[in-house]
């Protein structure tokens, strides 16, 4: 994959779990990453432990559901690496909430962070998108909603199976600009809030995967990265399930 070497790499929600591993693989294959965080301490934190690999690494706070968070965002990065080529949509929030407890308020925020949020994001790197040699977008959705689904994850469900409608329209619009749409679907991967489920927990989840064995934040990013290559270059509107085999069983 030595097409994204130099080339840049905005990843939202990059400060922990699987964005944290998807910034940390475009970086150890040469590209500059932008690891974009609500909170910009946790992102700088996360950009100097990352910064032992071949790209440049370098922090940047937005949210992704305020638009000018995200155009101001877009600007410094684009000023800082002298233009923008991927753009992995990463940013997502799960809270559990039974559909007779969920509240309006708990569905607009899902909703808002996951959904439109993917949608800021993707608007707003657009323009500058448009002048890379190879604009990709990679958009993190998840088995969960488009496959599966998971009691007390309604609002995450559809905000999940809302990402790959707006993928695949949007791979149409795009097409003519060489720039491809495609999403990653997780599956059970192990990140630092599983850690804390427990052992007995995390073996559990692992027992109903046949590889046997939880993902890693690593094996999606190998997915994004490939999907954000030059080799990528003729794969639009698709999708990559990364998930060890778990939704293959019939019972």
């Amino acid at each position: 994959m030595n097409s994204l070497k130099g080339k840049t790499v905005i990843v939202t929600g990059g400060s922990k779990g699987i964005g944290k591993g998807i910034a940390r693989v475009f970086a150890n294959h040469g590209a500059n990453v932008a690891v974009v965080a609500r909170d910009l301490s946790t992102a700088e934190t996360c950009a100097a432990e990352i910064n032992g690999g071949e790209g440049r690494v370098v922090a940047f706070s937005a949210n992704v559901t305020d638009r000018k968070s995200m155009e101001s965002m877009v600007q410094k990065v684009a000023e800082t690496f002298g233009g923008i080529d991927v753009l992995c949509a990463n940013a997502g929030i799960f809270p559990s909430a039974p559909l007779e407890e969920m509240t309006d308020d708990d569905w607009d925020t899902v909703m808002n962070t996951n959904a439109k949020g993917t949608f800021i994001s993707v608007q707003t790197c657009l323009p500058v998108l448009k002048k890379a040699e190879f604009g990709r977008i990679v958009i993190t959705s998840s088995i969960t909603g488009p496959v599966t689904g998971y009691p007390g994850w309604a609002h995450y469900a559809a905000s999940k199976a809302a990402q790959l409608g707006f993928m695949r329209t949007t791979s149409l619009e795009l097409a003519a600009d060489g720039i491809t749409v495609n999403a990653v679907m997780p599956g059970n991967i192990l990140t630092e809030g599983l850690e804390g489920m427990g052992e007995d927990y995390l073996n559990e989840m692992a027992a109903s995967i046949p590889m046997k064995k939880l993902g890693t934040v690593e094996d999606i990013g190998y997915a994004a990265l490939f999907l954000a290559s030059k080799e990528a270059g003729f794969i639009t509107g698709q999708t990559i399930i990364v998930d060890g085999g778990q939704i293959l069983p019939e019972n």
